[in-house]
């Protein structure tokens, strides 16, 4: 008798990796915004009406696929925190090992409430991490928010380039060139 829920979860997780992967590269190649639903089911190989019942449209499939690559990413990164050239390494590596699904996520942008919820776990972490110099010109929010999205454009550039330098290199780049002069400016030394 329990050989029938085993079955089952086998059948629906295939299913749901099936979606996945059409979404993925769907995206990749013919933009989010053009995609329907049976472009998906039709490229992952199921029935229209079984999208359905995983899913109630293409953009919970979405939500599902960045939760994903983003709890990975929270995980990977939450016990470096404090030390933001392994902390950058870490996320390239990330990057390097979900590149199609952290494409989609940059694809997406505007219609995936993820990036928004990206910025605000950095921030806090950059926040909890630096001490706030108080005779800093510059706002610790600002700062905070100025790493992030120069790191997030580095990560966009890196992709759209085939990832021409590897992880650790780009985690020494991203140190020199955001990380260090934004702290220096805005935080105080630990």
């Amino acid at each position: 008798m329990s050989a029938i829920p085993i079955l089952t979860d086998k059948r629906i997780n295939n299913t749901r990796r099936a979606l996945t992967n059409a979404l993925i590269a769907l995206t990749l190649e013919k933009g989010y915004d053009a995609l329907t639903v049976r472009d998906i089911s039709e490229r992952a190989g199921i029935g229209y009406a079984t999208f359905f019942r995983h899913f109630s449209d293409k953009d919970s499939l979405l939500t599902e696929v960045l939760e994903g690559t983003l709890g990975e990413f929270l995980e990977l990164i939450q016990p470096v925190l404090n030390d933001p050239e392994r902390t950058v390494t870490l996320v390239f590596e990330h990057v390097k090992q979900n590149s199609d699904p952290v494409r989609v996520l940059l694809r997406t942008r505007n219609v995936s409430p993820l990036l928004p919820r990206i910025f605000a776990f950095s921030s806090q972490a950059m926040l909890e991490t630096l001490k706030p110099n108080p005779k800093s010109l510059i706002p610790p929010e600002i700062a905070a928010h100025h790493m992030i999205v120069s790191i997030l454009e580095l990560i966009e550039w890196w992709l759209e380039h085939e990832m021409p330098y590897p992880p650790e290199h780009m985690g020494k780049i991203v140190n020199a060139l955001i990380m260090q002069p934004a702290r220096k400016l805005a935080f105080l030394e630990r």
